[in-house]
């Protein structure tokens, strides 16, 4: 026996369905709160303003100035990567180009990427074509038009394609401090330098030193000349960290680094205001109160606050404890086997 039953996993059937559940309810799917909208979808509400300190604020001006990486650590949670969004909606920068790095990422990832096997595959494909009708081509003509259509294999990564782009873009360098010990300095380097090579365009001959490309996340293409990407305008530069390692200090010197704090009280008001309108704040003191005193001692983020503080605007009949427990819970605690 497994619990099951014709009614559902474990149900009571004496037990009558709460009026807001959707699974194994009355209720519609509801629409998403709105953090969680998105484009394609037509529900996008628009966004509200992303909360700085006025100092914080003077940070993120003087990297601009500087055009130097801005380097935004703080708790998981606390909003880095919603900075970098909030920066090209302001400036009118169009879609942030992001890297979202890892233990495995290489600088290679964010520069471009090759498909050399596609390209293989490709050329197989088109001399098995040409075969049947004893094409006449000679073998060096056949090479020719072959490494003619490299620009189709190549697509510029992230970081590549905000070095690239002939205006300013934000680059969104998401968890640095995942990364290969050396990864931070090899960023650095190529954005001191502006530029960076292709091999794979650089060897080739002469008559092709001019190769369009695609740019990451699009179909558009850029041309590369004789295999270098130099940079015409520098990135907007936002890199994000959850504190979990050092950077050296060569790094750290050519950063402006912005601390985002532990929100106070009065930020968390004004967070939830601003996400989901005054009548929330009202309904949410208890929550706030929890969360502020919670997050003293335990890693907690804000969005776990707005979820909980969405649930219960919304009609979710939890008591504080079932929202505590749904979706407060300390992100630093194991799971239980």
């Amino acid at each position: 026996m497994t619990g099951q039953s014709e009614a559902g996993a474990y149900d009571d059937p004496a037990a009558e369905p709460e009026d807001w559940w959707v699974f194994r309810g009355p209720s519609d799917l509801p629409a998403p709160p709105p953090w969680r909208r998105f484009p394609a979808t037509g529900t996008v509400a628009p966004r509200a303003p992303y909360l700085l300190e006025r100092n914080e604020i003077s940070v993120v001006n003087a990297a601009l100035h500087l055009h130097r990486p801005l380097l935004v650590t703080g708790r998981p949670g606390a909003g880095k990567s919603s900075l970098a969004r909030a920066v090209a909606e302001e400036l009118d920068l169009g879609d942030v180009l992001r890297w979202s790095v890892n233990s495995r990422s290489t600088l290679q990832d964010a520069l471009y990427r090759y498909d050399a096997v596609g390209r293989l595959r490709e050329a197989s494909l088109r001399r098995e074509r040409e075969a049947p009708r004893g094409s006449g081509r000679r073998p060096r003509a056949r090479r020719a038009a072959a490494s003619g259509d490299i620009g189709q294999y190549l697509r510029l990564g992230p970081l590549g394609t905000a070095l690239a782009a002939d205006r300013p873009r934000v680059l969104l360098v998401d968890e640095l401090d995942k990364a290969d010990i050396d990864l931070p300095n090899d960023l650095l380097v190529v954005l001191e330098e502006g530029e960076f090579e292709i091999p794979e365009l650089a060897r080739l001959p002469e008559h092709q030193q001019e190769v369009p490309v695609l740019l990451s996340g699009s179909r558009e293409r850029v041309t590369v000349h004789r295999g270098v990407v130099r940079c015409g305008h520098f990135p907007v530069v936002i890199m994000t960290s959850n504190g979990e390692r050092d950077f050296p200090p060569a790094f750290m010197r050519r950063c402006v680094r912005l601390d985002l704090p532990e929100p106070t009280g009065d930020r968390l008001r004004k967070i939830i205001e601003h996400n989901l309108g005054e009548r929330a704040v009202a309904a949410a003191e208890d929550l706030i109160e929890v969360f502020h005193q919670r997050s003293k001692t335990q890693t907690l983020a804000t969005d776990q606050l707005l979820a909980a503080v969405h649930l219960r605007i919304s009609g979710a009949d939890l008591t504080k404890e079932e929202l505590l427990a749904a979706v407060l819970h300390r992100l630093d605690e194991p799971l239980s086997p």
